[in-house]
């Protein structure tokens, strides 16, 4: 019996209660319709009683029990139709829900279907396929139009067109040439990449989203789990009603009936059915969000925080011009680029770029160099100390500037950001640099105010005057700006105060208090960023920043399915035991439409799954 699979006791027990209610209406209960029945219900009962018995040796009364109970009255009683009926009707909703809820789960599905098999590497001039957890770090990967690309790494030869829509969610082939960064499970469209392989195995970044998608879908979201600590209650009360209605009634039938249609079966799965319909949708979509509990909070959100580099702005600010004054304007950039060397932020790399443009030469490491937070840097080059920041650097520093503070404030009211180069001395240049705003970023603010945000405001460390250039090309409510990494939590916790649940959106880099401190942190363009995968609940995982609309309409959408779903299953409930009590429903018809209940709102839940389609087709 315990080698047969849930179809086959399924089909079986079926078969006997069919012939069973046959017999039962040519020739009533004679003792081979009897035997029938019995068979029908110890296939379909032994199941059930073993998970029963399971779940009370841990003290937990669950649904299974109540049906044991049940199925074990009718049987006393001689009620050997309503037991094979009851048992065989459970166990099909059972089977149902099973597969059911297997296509809930097909996003994450089709995302393990993606991961590549094999992988091409070439050592020593020679080629060979091996499985891809043989693959060690420095492995120069070959991969061919139509192949899956196995590491992260970097291109060392070659270009293609890659579909990384397993990453990103976008099905749109990008271009990748040298020394730019692929990703595992992204297949190349066409061309041809030889890739040194930087993360391998369990590290990469596919597989870390595969990883946190499937935990995502196991974290139990609130109302989960209060539904649970309901159900721990709710069970044993129904069997002490039942109990006490037998004791008032008399009727064991009434008091039988009353456990089965009791069931909260419909009522316990109409949260984590939505939840891990809303998870799979969403990692399909390329948005990453963590867990129930992120999914329900994401959907009360009423203001949003954006970061700006990187996130309202392309992240790609350039150098838009250079003004010297103690030196010429190529050794100016020559000596910002080689402090900058040591630094990761955007406007250092915009600096270090225009500098190998110019010069053509790549930059030297600083002597010494100590990153200032919120400020810039200071660093030591040929016995020389120097300083790249912003006002607040020389102030800090004594150095005096005011007489460069009319240039400073023209090249800001233009929107520029300038980066003040000097010594102790004083001022020996600035360099200024622009961001352009993301063409979707006022497109974006517009569409989550149209889904009920009562603020969109930008937090940064930049200057007032570049800071309002951004919030006004956006369509901000509000901007905070010269913010340091600390007045950004501050400033949430007010946001927090005036309006709510609010998140915080930046790329992941040097945001992560930030991200840590809002109601819910979302990363953008995270692929590939342990920090944005780490430290944020939602990871936006392209750079398509209208990404966080879908990812928020898709919280509402997975909430007000919760909702529905429970809703529905305390109505259906309600309506059974009404019947009961007035004796118009018996055992086998109280099952029957529990299982039913339990499959409408599993069907409920998968119709998260085409969120966004509509909205998709009608962009194509």
């Amino acid at each position: 019996m315990s080698r047969l699979t849930k179809a086959q006791i399924v089909s079986s027990s079926g078969i006997l209660a069919a012939l069973a209610f046959v017999l039962k209406r040519l020739v009533g209960y004679e003792p081979v319709t009897i035997v029938l029945m019995l068979a029908a219900t110890v296939i379909a009962g032994v199941p059930i009683f073993k998970k029963a018995f399971g779940a009370l040796r841990y003290r937990i009364v669950g649904i299974d029990v109540l049906v044991a109970i049940a199925v074990t009255g009718a049987v006393i009683i001689g009620e050997y139709w309503e037991a094979a009926a009851v048992t065989f009707l459970f166990m099909l909703g059972d089977y149902l829900e099973s597969r059911t809820i297997e296509k809930t789960r097909s996003s994450i599905r089709t995302l393990m279907d993606l991961a590549p098999d094999t992988a091409r590497i070439r050592r020593a001039g020679v080629e060979t396929v091996l499985p891809p957890e043989e693959v060690v770090q420095g492995d120069f990967v070959v991969v061919k139009p139509g192949e899956k690309i196995a590491v992260d790494g970097t291109v060392v030869e070659g270009s293609a067109y890659i579909n990384q829509a397993a990453i990103t969610g976008e099905s749109i082939p990008v271009s990748r040439g040298m020394e730019e960064t692929v990703f595992s499970g992204t297949i190349i469209e066409s061309g041809y990449l030889v890739i040194r392989a930087d993360r391998v195995g369990g590290d990469t970044t596919f597989a870390r989203i595969l990883h946190m998608v499937e935990e995502a879908q196991d974290k139990k979201a609130k109302t989960q789990k209060s539904l649970e600590k309901f159900s721990r209650w709710y069970t044993p009360a129904i069997i002490l009603l039942s109990v006490v209605l037998f004791f008032v009634t008399k009727d064991i039938r009434l008091a039988l009936t009353l456990l089965v249609i009791s069931c909260p079966g419909a009522l316990v799965i109409s949260t984590p059915v939505s939840i891990v319909a809303g998870i799979g949708n969403g990692a399909k979509h390329g948005v990453l969000i963590k867990g129930g509990e992120i999914i329900e909070k994401l959907g009360t959100v009423r203001a949003a925080a954006f970061d700006k580099t990187g996130t309202l702005t392309e992240g790609r600010p350039g150098v838009t011009r250079v003004k010297a004054w103690r030196t010429g304007e190529d050794e100016l950039l020559r000596i910002a680029a080689i402090g900058e060397s040591y630094s990761e932020h955007p406007l250092g790399k915009a600096i270090i770029a225009e500098a190998e443009k110019r010069l053509g030469v790549a930059t030297k490491p600083p002597e010494s160099a100590q990153i200032i937070t919120g400020r810039g840097l200071a660093f030591i080059f040929e016995g020389q100390e120097y300083y790249i920041g912003n006002r607040k650097l020389f102030t800090s520093e004594g150095i005096g500037f005011s007489e460069y503070e009319e240039y400073l404030e023209s090249e800001e009211e233009k929107g520029q950001t300038a980066v003040i180069v000097g010594t102790k001395e004083g001022v020996c240049g600035i360099i200024s640099i622009a961001d352009n705003v993301r063409a979707d970023a006022a497109a974006l603010v517009s569409d989550l105010r149209s889904q009920g945000l009562r603020r969109v405001v930008m937090l940064t460390g930049d200057n007032r005057r570049a800071a309002k250039a951004v919030a006004d090309a956006a369509g901000l409510d509000d901007y905070y700006s010269e913010l340091l990494p600390e007045d950004k939590v501050k400033t949430l916790a007010e946001l927090q105060e005036k309006h709510g649940t609010v998140a915080m959106v930046g790329d992941g880099v040097n945001d992560a208090p930030a991200l840590a401190s809002a109601d819910i942190g979302v990363a953008i363009g995270g692929a590939g960023t342990d920090v944005a995968m780490e430290t944020a609940d939602v990871v936006l995982l392209s750079s398509d920043i209208r990404k966080l609309s879908y990812a928020v309409g898709l919280s509402r959408a997975t909430v007000g399915n919760i909702r529905q779903n429970i809703v529905f299953a305390l109505i259906v409930v309600a309506i059974l035991l009404m019947g009961v009590l007035v004796k118009t429903v018996n055992m086998s018809l109280g099952m029957l439409v529990h299982e039913g209940s339990v499959l409408l709102v599993i069907l409920n839940a998968m119709r998260l799954m085409g969120y966004g389609k509509a909205k998709n087709m009608n962009a194509r």
